[in-house]
């Protein structure tokens, strides 16, 4: 397991994939611009020329060539707004507030002693104040890292453990999960509330129409044009709505396990981040943040059914790697988990080893 904190080729790997989103992201905004003309463009009979069912999409095509500029300009705005305010929104959505050290000494030491140990900057300290037993990093650059915990982890972890938690986001600072993480975070954000709206929209009779409409061209559509372009406007939203989904699948599971390795890697004591990991299985669950948020942190239980898009490998897995590798020991349970644990789902399997 050595070698885990700083791996070069995961570093690569996540800049890659940094890259990868930040390009692709205009060519999807535009689609997905099209597909609100094609929408609109259905809704209230609007195309050009006697036919139809080409001629909405002629009309949107059109539309989104005079509108492509002020697409681009909003993109970039959000993407702004995301850049500068990010950290800001993130504590908003969870509760977090900045601590220095003499709010929280035994904290701040050793995150600050972990940093030291190996030269690197100190992220600023956050906590949640909730019961709950978790932990995150955020941050796209160096000087603006955080690394934030819950109250509920600090009162149930012992100075070893939680140690090794601050280690394992320190790792996540280092091989580069957090940047993509944040960026993947506002990419998934465009299209997750665009797509929401238009089928809220929809839902609720909000965008209106419907009726056939005087086209551009002076003629009227008998009503099979406007039913197609309408069908293929929210297949190409519905695409990029599931997209915000099945994003996550490039972030990668691999990455806790790195992560776990690393925290092994900095503290060396692999049986520290096993009782820590068990601790954390007991109460894991953040209510209050957005799951977006949730995919940064330590853990984030899904149910069978969104198991199959989850970014964190199980806990027993990941306890059984940390075992296997770096000759860590496993206790026994000691204690029965709180009645609002959620136990963790049998049969899942996580990719590594």
């Amino acid at each position: 397991m050595g070698g885990a904190y700083g791996l070069q080729t995961h570093i690569w790997n996540n800049n890659w994939k940094t890259v990868l989103l930040m390009a692709g992201f205009p060519v999807l905004l535009l689609l997905l611009t099209y597909a609100l003309f094609l929408l609109y463009a259905g809704l209230t009979g609007t195309y050009y020329g006697n036919q139809p069912t080409i001629g909405y999409f002629i009309w949107a095509g059109d539309a989104l060539a005079k509108a492509w500029p002020f697409a681009i300009a909003g993109a970039l705005l959000w993407f702004g707004i995301a850049y500068v305010f990010y950290q800001g929104i993130i504590d908003a959505a969870t509760g977090a507030h900045k601590v220095e050290r003499m709010a929280e000494p035994k904290l701040y030491n050793l995150l600050e002693n972990l940093c030291i140990s190996r030269g690197i900057t100190m992220p600023a300290l956050r906590i949640m104040e909730t019961d709950a037993l978790n932990a995150f990093a955020t941050g796209l650059h160096k000087g603006n890292y955080s690394v934030t915990v819950t109250r509920g982890l600090m009162n149930t972890l012992n100075d070893d453990e939680l140690e090794a938690v601050l280690a394992h986001e320190l790792t996540h600072i280092r091989n580069a999960d957090v940047r993509l993480l944040i960026i993947a975070v506002i990419f998934v954000g465009i299209f997750s509330f665009v797509g929401e709206m238009t089928f809220r929209s929809l839902r609720f009779g909000g965008m209106g129409g419907g009726s056939s409409r005087r086209s551009s061209g002076g003629s009227r559509d008998s009503g099979g044009g406007a039913a197609i372009a309408i069908i293929v406007a929210l297949v190409i939203i519905g695409i990029a709505y599931a997209l915000a989904i099945v994003i996550r699948f490039a972030l990668s599971r691999r990455r806790e396990y790195l992560a776990d390795a690393g925290a092994v890697e900095l503290t060396k004591n692999p049986d520290a981040m096993i009782t820590a990991l068990q601790k954390i299985s007991g109460n894991p669950v953040v209510a209050s943040a957005p799951s977006e948020v949730r995919e940064m942190f330590i853990e984030n239980p899904h149910s069978d059914f969104a198991g199959i898009f989850a970014t964190h490998p199980p806990i027993a897995k990941r306890i059984e790697a940390l075992a296997r590798f770096a000759g860590g020991r496993v206790p026994m349970p000691q204690a029965t988990p709180p009645a609002s644990a959620q136990p963790p789902s049998p049969g899942k399997r996580g990719p590594w080893g």
